[in-house]
């Protein structure tokens, strides 16, 4: 089942998309909002899956699904906590500045509590006032959470998770390492996130979604030329039942939580930082990796951050070469 939220009030309606994403059915006679659907997903689940089926089958009036209308499927939610799964970025970041990668980032999860109150849509404007503040994407998959109890175990985390998406984590590189820096985390440099059109029941993922890990290449373009098509489901340290039980280790999460799995990153084949498509590699999924690569291999990095007029696409192709979640589709404005 996929569900998305066409841009009304501050939180959507509800819709239920057709695999294909090219229709959409009006769920808002079942539950007015995706939020309203987490908050009681064993009532609403089955009543919006009837809901798709009939759509399937085009038994029901239906409209064609734009998603340039489309708001994240969240517009706003009550959590969003974004770890850092891929330790491969990690190691990138402390490499490039000449610091010792501690030990405990192999087994215990980097995690951020971001803004979570106003996300914008896959097709919207990246807002940025100041260009020196260092805009950067982030291509990330996305899973979100019904209730969840205060410890959890991360084998029983898994049972929790209701969707799954892809997110655009904007990030303000040069804002970061001053706030870090107080030693009280991020806040100005994490601007709102926008996600994909569509959130998918895990079940519809088939066999790309195995052990709390998506498996499929995270396409990014930056400027309508190839930049990363690294593979979700490789060199991930921390599934996200790992992610999950770290987030509700001292206290539980509401329905409609929202995990990041952090930058998908993969090593090279050799082992070493990842090289960019045009030289045989899997790209990036962030700028700051190839400017962390390009310090590493040259003693400062030449890549550039977002400018206004930039444009981004990040986009996730099923074993037919079609959109599973849609396409996050944005320009820096």
């Amino acid at each position: 089942m996929k569900l998305g939220s066409l841009k009304h009030g501050r939180d959507g309606k509800l819709v239920v998309v057709s695999p294909d994403l090219a229709w959409y059915a009006d769920a808002s006679h079942i539950v007015p909002t995706l939020q309203g659907a987490l908050d009681d997903w064993s009532t609403h689940a089955p009543l919006l899956q009837n809901l798709a089926t009939d759509l399937e089958h085009n038994v029901i009036p239906r409209e064609r699904f734009h998603e340039r209308d489309a708001a994240s499927p969240l517009p706003r939610a009550y959590q969003w906590a974004d770890g850092s799964a891929y330790v491969n970025h990690v190691a990138l970041v402390r490499q490039a500045r000449g610091a010792e990668m501690p030990d405990s980032f192999w087994h215990d999860p980097l995690m951020y509590q971001g803004g979570s109150d106003a996300f914008i849509g896959p097709r919207d404007d990246i807002p940025l006032a100041d260009e020196a503040w260092g805009c950067d994407l982030e291509a990330e998959v996305v899973v979100v959470t019904g209730d969840v109890p205060q410890g959890v175990s991360a084998t029983d985390a898994l049972d929790h998770i209701l969707l799954v998406g892809l997110t655009n984590d904007v990030s303000l590189r040069n804002l970061i390492p001053g706030e870090l820096g107080k030693g009280f985390g991020f806040f100005q440099s994490k601007p709102p996130s926008s996600f994909s059109p569509v959130f998918v029941t895990p079940d519809e993922l088939g066999g790309a979604w195995q052990d709390g890990k998506l498996k499929g290449e995270v396409l990014v373009e930056l400027n309508g030329e190839p930049f990363g098509k690294a593979d979700a489901g490789d060199d991930m340290t921390f599934d996200f039942g790992t992610l999950i039980a770290h987030a509700a280790k001292t206290r539980p999460l509401g329905a409609g939580t929202i995990i990041g799995s952090g930058t998908v990153s993969n090593r090279d084949k050799d082992g070493g930082p990842g090289q960019p498509i045009a030289k045989g590699g899997l790209g990036y999924s962030c700028i700051a990796e190839v400017r962390m690569v390009e310090t590493i291999e040259d003693g400062k990095p030449s890549t550039e951050f977002l400018k206004k007029g930039d444009s981004v696409k990040i986009v996730m192709m099923d074993e037919h070469h079609h959109p599973i979640f849609g396409t996050i589709e944005q320009s820096v404005a």
